[in-house]
This record gives C-alpha cells, structure tokens and sequence, in this order.
C-alpha cells in the first residue's frame, strides 16, 4: 500500500509541476513574444478599453456597434425577437432620419457574446454621412477613418472585411 501511496503522489507532484508550472509559463512566454498586445488584453490606454471588448457607444457623432443580445434567451426566430430588430431599425433610423438606405443585419441583430468589438463595412458605411453630418466634416474624412481601421480578410480569402469600433471612434475624437 505505501509504494502505491508514494506512486499516487510522485504522479501528481510530477503532473502539477508539469501541468500547473511548465505548461502555462511556456505557453505565456510564447504568447508574450509571439501575440504581445493579444496576449496582454489589448488595452487601449487612453480609454481604459480594449480593442477586443465591444464598447457601447450612443451619441450620433459615433460609429455604433452591434446590440449586446448576451443575456437573451429568444429564439431569433421568434416574434419577440423579430420585435426588438424592427425597434432597434427604427430606432437608427430616427437617429438619421436622412438615411434612406436599409439598415444592414449587424446593427440590428445582436452579438451573442456581448463583446463584439466589430461591425461590417457596410455598417460603418452606412453610418458614415450621419458621423461626418454631426462632426461638421466631409463624409470622405470619416470613411477615410473608417478604411484605416478595417480589418482585411485574413490571408486574402478567409473571413469578411471588419471595422473596429472602439479604434474609428478614438481617432475621429482625436482627429475631427
């Protein structure tokens, strides 16, 4: 029975020291030399934010993110649901009445997660004219903006273009 005992216990310091110690400092060393900022939480210091952490933004002068819909339980399919998509659409729609174009999914349909920190191109279009209009700027000012902080499709064909919100709104409060 002791050999078994001092067994059992020479494995479980042995797999501590690997699993516990080991593993998780050589996986933090590599993610601090390969994935710095990621690793780190991405902060944006001027905000006290991060680039990966959707911010709720409201006032017109700013590029609006997706809906937090993480603490929702509907079924998209549903008619509550479909419900809070129309008031979310007309809502955007009296924030510019001017706009005529219909509202695109993402500013409607809400993010799972809660977190999303990006939008589509056609979003961020969309909102564009509305962001210069309250600004006192060109519309070509902001998208130039909105260009500068949008993510390409990684290796060309995978994943869609995205703009990052929380980014497009710090410069247009630093440049505009």
């Amino acid at each position: 029975m002791k050999v078994l005992i001092k067994q059992a216990l020479l494995a479980f310091l042995f797999l501590t020291l690997v699993c516990g110690v080991a593993y998780p400092a050589v996986v933090t060393l590599i993610a601090q030399a390969a994935f710095h900022d990621q690793a780190n939480g991405s902060i944006i210091e001027e905000n006290k934010g991060s680039a990966l952490i959707g911010q709720t933004f409201t006032e017109p002068k700013y590029l609006l993110g997706r809906p937090n819909d993480a603490a929702s339980n509907l079924n998209p399919a549903s008619k509550e649901a479909k419900q809070e998509r129309e008031e979310r659409a007309k809502a955007l729609k009296k924030l510019d009445p001017n706009q005529d174009a219909p509202v695109p999914a993402d500013l409607v349909m809400g993010s799972a997660s809660g977190v999303d920190p990006h939008i589509s191109v056609a979003a961020a279009d969309y909102q564009a004219k509305r962001i210069a209009s309250e600004r006192g700027v060109s519309a070509e000012q902001v998208e130039k903006i909105i260009q500068k902080h949008t993510t390409k499709r990684l290796l060309g064909f995978m994943g869609e273009p995205v703009v990052n919100v929380l980014a497009v709104n710090l410069e247009l409060d630093k440049s505009l």
